[in-house]
């Protein structure tokens, strides 16, 4: 990190000296990394802090090297310190908070919340049901506290899938029928009457969970407009095997709304048969990018399937 960055650390914190304590994770296709930094004289222990570059050469993944995907990540690093200069302090769903965000020349520095000392330490890679409710009940609050409300500055709509962010995935489809209806699936998610800002990325890896079960989230480069069921089945589809999203679908749903209604205060029928009735065309929206994205994905499965075509047969 450079000398700049590391004294606009000194200054939103109020520490004499930092220490990189530990890599927390390179950021996707080489973009930067997320860096835990041991404070002193402050009273913060520590702070992560998101440091953005841009790579010296493609790395993705999948193979993936585009000037599409190049332009989506560099909008989605501007959409992120949008989100936590503008809106994060309105969201009622925890989430770390934001001591800075700070540009100097090709690079970003976003200042956060260490969620490890505030008490959120704990990464799942299994759930249990428990864990599942408050994961459900985060996304509740977060729809609930921006609802109706207009995403300027962030991504119109929301999610890393979006059909307009994915043409050359929709151009190597090889699902005929899927391909053909992508277009429909996205403008009945687009057209609906009650949106609100969705997390665009809310895979189980972006939940820290407490020892007593309550979570915060992480992530918000595809924060944007959009239908709350974006969210719920993504999640759900991160973390539970086919026969279980099959099996507890409206477990889920009745679980979600009941959150959705207590974080709202007050029941919205109108906003809750919309948004059930489009659980499934979201999902069948995600499974169009996932087809084309990576074909042989472990999360393309006879559910996906089924759903997807009685959507299809809907539309």
């Amino acid at each position: 990190m450079n000398d700049y960055f590391k004294s606009i650390i000194l200054q939103k914190t109020g520490a004499s000296s930092l220490v990189e304590k530990e890599i927390i994770q390179e950021l996707w296709s080489g973009y930067g990394k997320i860096i835990r930094v041991q404070l002193e004289n402050s009273t913060l222990e520590s702070v992560v802090i998101k440091h953005v570059q841009l790579p010296k050469r493609n790395n993705h993944p999948r193979g993936w090297h585009t000037d599409i995907g190049h332009q989506r990540k560099l909008k989605s690093y501007k959409v992120e310190t949008i989100w936590y200069q503008t809106y994060s302090k309105h969201s009622k769903a925890r989430l770390p908070k934001c001591f800075g965000v700070e540009n100097y020349q090709d690079e970003t520095l976003i200042i956060l919340e260490d969620l490890d000392t505030a008490g959120f330490p704990l990464r799942k890679q299994n759930v249990e049901w428990e864990d599942i409710d408050r994961c459900l009940e985060w996304l509740a609050q977060f729809h609930a506290s921006f609802l109706e409300k207009t995403p300027n500055g962030l991504w119109d709509v929301g999610t890393y899938w979006h059909l307009d962010t994915r043409p050359q995935e929709l151009e190597v489809l090889d699902d005929t029928a899927l391909k053909n209806s992508a277009i429909a699936i996205d403008k009945k998610l687009n057209d609906c009457t009650f949106k609100t800002f969705v997390h665009g990325d809310a895979k189980l890896a972006n939940f820290c969970f407490s020892k007593n079960g309550e979570v915060a989230g992480v992530d918000f480069q595809y924060v944007g407009g959009g239908c709350g069921m974006k969210d719920v089945a993504y999640f759900i589809g991160s973390c539970l095997n086919e026969s279980d999203c099959e099996r507890l679908e409206s477990k889920i749903l009745d679980t979600y709304f009941t959150h959705l209604h207590k974080a709202l205060g007050k029941t919205n029928e109108a906003l809750e048969n919309e948004w059930r009735a489009l659980y499934r065309v979201t999902w069948a929206d995600f499974h169009r990018f996932l087809k084309g994205w990576s074909p042989g994905h472990w999360k393309i499965n006879s559910y996906s399937e089924r759903i997807t075509a009685e959507v299809i047969k809907k539309l």
